[in-house]
């Protein structure tokens, strides 16, 4: 008997146990979940660092200093510089070589200006992948006189300004419009008798491509 008693006590006691663990662990939380937070992905910014290249082509017209005649023709070249970046201001520096049909007559006068270059500096600031700037430096060029069938070429310097917009549409690839006012000082030319200078604008279109 006192074993039988035992054995129930025993096994009343495992019962109780079992209950109140049973209750315990229906009364505890479950896991604590958080969900994953996810951090917005940062849009990069469009670079214009480095050197580029690129060709263009344009419409300049002018006037000749000294002279009745105003030429004007289309205008194409290529184009290479440097730019530097920091944060949304850019600066550089660029050069260009270009070949123009720009030629007027007024009998018997003839004034071309058959090619011309620049070296400007550059700087702007850019809205990501667009990119407003200004720019100026030097310039040189020909000109050609003509009288009664005889012709004379000089070189000329001077200087050049403008403005321009460029648009990145690949990492690499860019397109542009730029307003440039190109001032070549006169020269003397024997032919005509005098000095003309050249005093022209250019509108052009491009494109470039940025290593």
């Amino acid at each position: 008997m006192r074993i039988t008693a035992c054995a129930a006590a025993v096994v009343a006691m495992g019962i109780a146990t079992g209950q109140a663990g049973a209750a315990d662990t229906g009364s505890s939380p479950g896991p604590y979940y958080s969900a994953p937070v996810y951090a917005p992905t940062s849009v990069r910014s469009y670079s214009w660092m480095g050197p580029y290249l690129g060709a263009n082509v344009g419409y300049q017209w002018g006037s000749a200093t000294n002279s009745p005649t105003n030429p004007n023709g289309f205008a194409g070249g290529i184009q290479g510089g440097y730019n530097f970046q920091s944060g949304q201001f850019v600066f550089g520096g660029e050069t260009d070589l270009q070949l123009s049909a720009a030629d007027d007559t007024f009998a018997p006068w003839k004034f071309a200006n058959p090619w011309f270059g620049t070296l400007r500096g550059r700087a702007g600031v850019a809205l990501n992948n667009i990119l407003l700037y200004g720019t100026g430096g030097m310039a040189y060029g020909g000109g050609r006189a003509h009288v009664a069938g005889i012709s004379e070429s000089r070189t000329q310097l001077g200087w050049a300004a403008g403005l321009g917009v460029e648009v990145g549409f690949t990492p690499n690839w860019s397109a542009k419009a730029e307003y440039l006012y190109v001032d070549l000082s006169e020269r003397g030319y024997t032919v005509v008798g005098t000095q003309n200078g050249f005093e022209s604008n250019l509108l052009r279109f491009g494109v470039n491509y940025r290593f």
